[in-house]
């Protein structure tokens, strides 16, 4: 099969790594306008001068564009009737999103999104272990990145955590409300479902970079870690004690055994093989516009301008 990439930035070159690696996959393309991103592209791919040309050559595609370009590029990836990952977000904008879907229905061909922490395999251990917890806490938060300048954190970061949240844990469901606060850089937000409470915590503002998950429910609490890939579950013997004039209480703690693995290759593989099987993608257009959707409703909820500090 002959891939190509339309956009290699840090992203895309992400992917052209990774479709190097695959087997299956014959001749690589890649277009970018910016030739110095081209070029570092040389020695894996065959550089095309425009999208037209790429799409000419290939049996599908990776779209790692800017956001904004997302809906333009998918489209005219489609129109060529070319199967596309599209990297997260869909869209830049719900209305973009809606148009591509009715785009989409008058096509036959495999169009998935890339939310590519549905690949985690931690994320399928949480929902094992997590069967209408009783409270979700997740946080994702990154140092100040150069790299993203048309997206907040939401539809940055937290966007990850949305899918994990509506389409695995509470698939088919809405929350009965959704609160939230922040900025363009930092935001929490706080779906309440009728017998769970979920927060989710997103920031670019970090020092430090960490993707945790908690739950707790009646009979035991677990923590895991997205890019460790480790999750631990602790559970009550009913045993307490007074130590030191302090109330003790011993856990049981399970260490969760999780195959761990590189969560993109993963998907790529899962996307080229929907392309060969004629298979949907895990991760649909539909869930993908659900979870922008949802975005637009925690933005609402912001309110300093997007992209300014705290406190500026």
């Amino acid at each position: 099969m002959d891939v190509g990439i339309i956009g290699v930035g840090t992203m895309g070159r992400n992917h052209l790594r990774v479709y190097s690696e695959l087997k299956g996959v014959d001749r690589l393309f890649v277009y970018d306008p910016l030739q110095k991103n081209a070029e570092r592209a040389r020695d894996l791919a065959t550089i095309c001068s425009s999208q037209d040309e790429l799409l000419q050559m290939v049996d599908a595609v990776s779209i790692c564009t800017p956001t904004k370009y997302h809906f333009e590029t998918a489209k005219r990836a489609i129109a060529m009737g070319k199967s596309c990952l599209i990297e997260k977000p869909i869209t830049l904008t719900v209305k973009e999103g809606e148009e591509l879907l009715a785009i989409l229905r008058r096509k036959d061909i495999v169009v998935g999104v890339g939310h590519i922490e549905r690949f985690n395999p931690i994320v399928q251990e949480i929902k094992k272990i997590a069967a209408r917890p009783d409270y979700v806490s997740i946080k994702r938060h990154n140092p100040t990145s150069s790299r993203i300048t048309d997206a907040s954190v939401v539809e940055d970061l937290m966007i990850h955590d949305i899918d994990i949240v509506f389409n695995v844990l509470f698939p088919g469901e809405e929350a009965l409300k959704i609160h939230s606060a922040g900025s363009g850089n930092v935001c929490e937000a706080l779906a309440v479902f009728c017998d769970s409470v979920v927060a989710i915590s997103a920031s670019r503002l970090s020092s430090k970079k960490f993707r945790t998950f908690y739950v707790e429910a009646e009979d035991f609490t677990a923590e895991g870690d997205f890019m460790t890939q480790e999750v631990y579950i602790y559970r009550k013997p009913g045993k307490y004690g007074v130590e030191n004039e302090r109330y003790t209480q011993e856990n049981i703690i399970e260490k969760v055994l999780v195959n761990k693995v590189e969560p993109l290759k993963v998907e790529l593989k899962t996307f080229l093989d929907c392309v060969r099987s004629g298979k949907s993608f895990p991760v649909t257009p539909d869930e993908a516009l659900k979870n922008l959707r949802i975005c637009d409703q925690i933005k609402s909820g912001l309110h300093i301008k997007m992209g300014s500090r705290p406190g500026k």
